[in-house]
């Protein structure tokens, strides 16, 4: 296992026949049995693989006077063993019980929490999931419909790493959640309950990391094949701090390039006005711009490696044209076979 489950919880937030929402508690943990496990390292595994998550910290919002510290006050009580996991995850669960209750569109949903270890740092998984209905065959092959927990379709989650909360609690990414396709206005409301402020915004310092790398070479006295060298380097390097679920840390970043020939990065990172945090949270998606051009627009879709360009395509700012050398097999096959039919 890629993870050491301590304990996990499941509590139900459901609408009772007046329409008003009702807390059923589980009495007590799940047993970490293989069903236990399975959920919980799929789990780990789908959420580290979300892009766009964002971040943050118990806090107060801005504009607000007031931090709302019910949840963080629990969670530190049960941290300081001076409450159990399960008497912790039932006080989450009535919060967000009356959080949901000052909505109109929710109808609750199953609120799993997971404390457990992985990489040495300690976690808490909460998240809010709710049921689908499938098929299955039974033993005398008969069908029947069941109703399962819907993993793959995570809408509502946060994680948050208390290792860092306890070491440094000046951070202010130590809390990540996603929203799915909920929508902000919707899923605000699970950083409410949570007293989860937004803190680092990890695209907009991944655009900042991508700016400094474009003008660090377009300063340098490196060949175009080097400087692609050195975009490549920094995509590799960044992508796999995503996928292990680690933070880019600027000085080492600037160390493997450094390593390659190309020196005084960090220098040059820190001295401009990039603004650039020492660490941050990589965002694959942005800093995929370092090695491929891509857009839509107008019915018009273009993606295509940076190596490219100058080469196979040629890109004039003067008259706002591209043009495409070697068009691809597939995609000439059906420009040639429409041009016959007209």
């Amino acid at each position: 296992m890629s993870i050491q489950i301590e304990q996990a919880i499941i509590h139900e937030i459901a609408q009772n026949s007046d329409g008003q929402l009702t807390c059923r508690l589980r009495p007590q943990p799940l047993l970490n049995g293989p069903a236990v496990e399975a959920m919980l390292e799929e789990l780990h595994s789908t959420y580290t693989s979300k892009s766009g998550k964002g971040f943050g910290y118990f806090g107060v919002p801005e504009g607000d006077g007031e931090a709302n510290t019910a949840f963080a006050d629990a969670l530190a009580q049960y941290r300081s063993n001076a409450t159990g996991f399960v008497d912790f995850s039932a006080q989450a669960g009535r919060l967000l019980q009356d959080e949901l209750a000052k909505y109109d569109f929710s109808h609750g949903g199953f609120l799993l929490m997971a404390s457990y270890t992985a990489l040495a740092s300690d976690y808490l998984f909460v998240a809010l999931l709710n049921a689908k209905s499938s098929m299955t065959v039974l033993d005398d092959m008969e069908l029947t419909q069941v109703n399962s927990l819907d993993l793959s379709n995570m809408q509502l989650a946060a994680r948050i790493d208390l290792t860092e909360w306890q070491m440094d609690a000046d951070s202010h990414k130590y809390i990540s959640f996603i929203r799915g396709r909920a929508g902000r206005k919707v899923a605000d409301f699970f950083l409410d309950f949570m007293g989860c402020v937004t803190g680092v915004d990890p695209k907009a310092q991944n655009k900042k990391l991508m700016n400094a790398v474009e003008d660090f070479v377009a300063g340098s006295e490196l060949t175009k094949e080097e400087r692609q060298e050195c975009r490549e380097k920094v995509f590799t390097f960044c992508a796999d701090k995503f996928d292990s679920g680690n933070d880019i840390q600027l000085k080492d970043l600037a160390d493997e390039l450094a390593d390659s020939g190309m020196d005084s990065f960090y220098d040059f990172a820190k001295g401009g006005e990039y603004e650039l945090d020492e660490e941050f949270p990589a965002d694959k998606t942005t800093l995929r711009q370092l090695k491929k051009f891509s857009g839509t627009g107008g019915g018009v879709s273009i993606s295509f490696d940076g190596v490219h360009l100058g080469e196979r395509v040629i890109y004039d700012p003067v008259s706002d044209t591209l043009l495409i050398k070697k068009v691809p097999a597939n995609l000439k096959e059906q420009l040639d076979r429409r041009l016959k039919g007209e």
